[in-house]
């Protein structure tokens, strides 16, 4: 889960990690209140979880709070590369003599963090990394030992930090690492950390990804959830703990395993282009157990989906076998029916494994009115494909 800048702030805060004082408005009422209460000039800040956002207009300089009002009334509900802008961060605005560049993020490759630093911080880091990698410190870092004072030292030397602030530095950088491991984050980062003209460092800017399997170890991450940004029916699925992605098509996709469901969508693609340019709908991982409530839950997040023509079951027994998948999904509908869902979508399924021959019959002797039973997966996807490309077309 990406965090907005306001977010990722307040845990900078919570750990000690020195940042400017703001406050998130969601109205430019609100935005000449904070800017009030700072008291002196402030900068407003779109926040979206995208970069460019100073280029696009999106981060002004106010120096009054009728000026913040103003700002803000001009940046709330602007479109930022397809962000929706809903709220903006009013921060005391800093004086900047120098911009620096620091972050952790995980390596998967090597299965360790990675830590980057580098004295040409700024909107232009990017290009900084592409043209002139040597002044991007590539630190990495190892899981266990993780970040105290002296690898901190060590990033901080080999980023070629001014020595008259390496001890601030280094602190920050102890302290981002506590942000990494105690918030369980995939990636930490501070651009611009900026040096001001009376020698202090502070996070300007702050940009945190938290690991959302581990989020049963943070309840109060929940709060970080961006009701207003997410789709609405990707926030239902969470909430059955569903691996769900929406994406935009007509075939709605149930499978076991994300490499299955992966392949899943590439086959409905591919086919769906014999019908017009049919496409997922959407990811869906169940996972191991295709229960009854587990595959009812599947099935209603699907079949509500407004775009949704038909729906693909694809799954593949292994734990559990493909007859209980079967018993799973014709129970499925019958609790769907019974809370009075309106169940008209045409569903193919392709089941696969252990028992597959048991699960085939099951579903054969049920001759439910919207089920089809096809062997393969490609054939599957062909056939779930023409379906969707025939109810789009009767519409």
């Amino acid at each position: 889960m990406d965090l907005y800048e306001y977010q990722a702030k307040d845990l900078f805060g919570k750990h000690l990690v020195p940042v400017t004082p703001g406050e998130v408005c969601t109205s430019s009422a609100a935005a000449h209140e904070a800017a009030s209460k700072i008291g002196s000039a402030v900068v407003v800040k779109a926040q979206v979880k995208v970069g460019g956002r100073g280029k696009a207009g999106g981060v002004k300089l106010a120096d009054t709070p009728d000026d913040a009002q103003a700002k803000a009334e001009a940046i709330l509900g602007m479109d930022i590369k397809g962000h929706t802008v809903h709220r903006v961060l009013v921060t005391e605005a800093s004086d900047i003599a120098e911009e620096y560049y620091v972050s952790f993020l995980l390596d998967r490759t090597n299965r360790a963090f990675l830590a980057m630093a580098s004295v040409a911080g700024g909107v232009d880091i990017e290009e900084v990394a592409a043209t002139r990698p040597d002044d991007l410190a590539k630190v990495p870092v190892d899981a266990l030992k993780g970040v105290n004072e002296a690898k901190a030292r060590e990033i901080v030397a080999a980023a070629r930090f001014p020595e008259a602030i390496v001890d601030q530095v280094v602190a920050i950088l102890v302290k981002l690492w506590v942000v990494m491991v105690e918030e369980d984050a995939t990636l930490v980062e501070v651009n611009p950390l900026v040096l001001t003209p009376d020698g202090l460092v502070l996070a300007l800017d702050g940009k945190v990804t938290l690991d959302d399997n581990a989020g049963y170890r943070h309840p109060s991450h929940a709060d970080f959830v961006d009701r207003e940004g997410t789709d609405p029916i990707e926030l239902r699925a969470k909430e059955f703990d569903l691996n769900y992605v929406k994406l935009q098509g007509e075939v709605g996709i149930i499978g076991n395993g994300a490499g299955l469901v992966m392949s899943t969508l590439d086959v409905v693609a591919y086919a769906g282009e014999e019908f017009g340019g049919i496409k997922p709908a959407n990811f869906l991982d169940i996972g191991g157990g295709a229960s009854a409530s587990v595959m009812a839950n599947g099935l209603d997040i699907v079949l509500n989906d407004p775009e949704v023509e038909s729906v693909f079951v694809n799954v593949f027994g292994g734990i559990t076998s493909c007859d209980a998948v079967a018993n799973g999904i014709l129970q499925a509908l019958e609790m769907l029916s019974a809370n009075g869902a309106e169940l008209t979508k045409p569903i193919v399924a392709r089941i696969d494994g252990n028992n597959a021959i048991e699960g085939r019959a099951i579903l054969t002797d049920a001759n439910h009115p919207l089920i089809e039973i096809v062997d393969t997966m490609d054939d599957a996807a062909r056939r779930v494909a023409e379906l969707a490309a025939a109810r789009k077309a009767g519409k």
